[in-house]
């Protein structure tokens, strides 16, 4: 379970730093997290499965997303009178 809770909260950080276009290049990104370059590319790919619009912005020198996303992971209380549309009203959004 420590193991799913640290790739949760890396790829919490590495979304941080892709909206303020700020994660450098992939061996600048790999050092400020402190993990391998190929941690970081597994990290990117497994955020691309979940449909993270990510691309590498060479002018930027930075990781972006291509288009507004958000990211949020946890469980909120479900109320049954709220609709779909309510409950995404209210979502936080990363």
């Amino acid at each position: 379970m420590h193991i799913l809770i640290k790739q949760i909260q890396l790829i919490e950080r590495i979304d941080q730093l892709i909206r303020l276009q700020a994660t450098g290049t992939a061996i600048d990104l790999s050092k400020r997290l402190g993990i391998s370059k190929a941690t970081l590319y597994r990290t990117i790919e497994l955020m691309k499965d979940f449909k993270a619009p990510i691309e590498y912005d060479i002018t930027l020198q930075s990781f972006i997303y291509e288009e507004e996303v958000g990211f949020s992971f946890g469980f909120y209380a479900k109320d049954s009178t709220h609709t779909n549309q309510q409950m995404l009203e209210n979502k936080v959004w990363a």
